[in-house]
């Protein structure tokens, strides 16, 4: 098992793709968040994993590129506190089992900023769960 001390930050194009991948495949297969992402299926995959891969480099890596809406319309993600909370623990899961460091923690701040617009956002329009 790889510990804090062993992982590397996230330094490159190659750290965000196992960022966004890592994070994907963990939410599809989520007990809690795998519906949401599978009602996403009508979305152009490799599309939005773009669009992750160019928001996460931006903000992380300063790469300049257009990074667009991270979470899109089309992608039916959390829709009452519960899974904010759920997705944000996934995220942060995540970053630490691959990297540590201090771009590390500065997506988990990024993501712990997204969870909350989106948990204002959606609770407004949506019904909680």
């Amino acid at each position: 098992m790889k510990t804090s001390a062993n992982l590397r930050d996230i330094q490159t194009e190659g750290d965000i793709k196992t960022l966004v991948d890592t994070l994907c495949f963990k939410a599809t297969n989520d007990t809690l968040l795998g519906a949401s992402f599978g009602a996403a299926a009508r979305i152009h995959w490799p599309h939005y994993l773009t669009t992750q891969y160019h928001y996460w480099s931006n903000t992380l890596l300063g790469k300049g590129q257009s990074g667009g809406d991270p979470l899109p319309e089309q992608v039916v993600l959390p829709r009452s506190g519960a899974h904010v909370e759920h997705w944000l623990q996934l995220f942060s899961t995540t970053v630490e089992e691959h990297f540590a460091g201090t771009k590390a923690e500065e997506a988990k701040r990024v993501a712990q900023q997204m969870a909350t617009r989106l948990g204002i956002l959606r609770s407004r329009e949506l019904p909680v769960d």
